[in-house]
Parts: C-alpha cells; sequence; structure tokens
C-alpha cells in the first residue's frame, strides 16, 4: 500500500510536508499514528523552528478542523502544550536553553570552574 503525503491532512501544505519528512515522519499515516504532539517534539528536536499557528494548525487537522477553529480556553491549553514541547525539545530546567545534564559534562571534562559548596 502506498503512503498517503502528509499534505492529505487539513492545514498542512507541502512545505509543512517537507519539513515533516525532514523530521523523519514521511506519511499521513505515520503523523496520525504519532498524534500532534510526538510529532511536533519530533519537528523541534529535527530543528525545525517553532511556530504556535504550524503547532494549532496541526492539532486542528488532525480532528478535521480548520486552522482558525482554535479559540478562547481551547487555544490557550494548546498555548501550554506548545510551550511545554518547546521547553523540552530545548531541555527544559536550564536557563540558556542548554540539554539538560550538560554543565554535569562540562565540569567532568575540566570546562566549567567548580562552585564551591
Amino acid at each position: 500500500m502506498t503512503a498517503t503525503p502528509v499534505s492529505t491532512i487539513p492545514n498542512l501544505g507541502p512545505a509543512t510536508e517537507a519539513a515533516f519528512a525532514r523530521a523523519g515522519i514521511a506519511s499521513a499515516e505515520a503523523l496520525r499514528a504519532m498524534g500532534a504532539d510526538a510529532a511536533y517534539l519530533r519537528w523541534l528536536k529535527a530543528g525545525l523552528p517553532p511556530h504556535f499557528i504550524g503547532y494549532y494548525a496541526l492539532v486542528m487537522g488532525l480532528q478535521g478542523r480548520p486552522w482558525n477553529d482554535c479559540r478562547g480556553a481551547e487555544k490557550t491549553a494548546l498555548r501550554a502544550r506548545f510551550d511545554a514541547l518547546k521547553a523540552e525539545a530545548q531541555g527544559a530546567g536550564h536557563p540558556c536553553g542548554l540539554p539538560a545534564g550538560i554543565e554535569k559534562t562540562l565540569d567532568e571534562i575540566g570546562l566549567v570552574p567548580r562552585r564551591s559548596a
């Protein structure tokens, strides 16, 4: 069976399809199976730029809804999920957005001065 293009999902066009392909998601079936959050996290971890409207257009598209159908409390909740995905992709917790645990590794190889206790 031939894979269905990502661009067949409502709200997603050829540019989004190409970006998801760069993130390793090459079909609408794979995208639906992952779900919006896991797919968007993969998007971010692939180094693709975050864009809130693109995220909620994806969520709405997977529900078969137009992108501009997202309003009010639903949009606020999606913004919180989007921000959490960005933080996870960036290694949340470090003020500079560095991957979690990097300070420990740099300290172990002598690149960060040891802090006094």
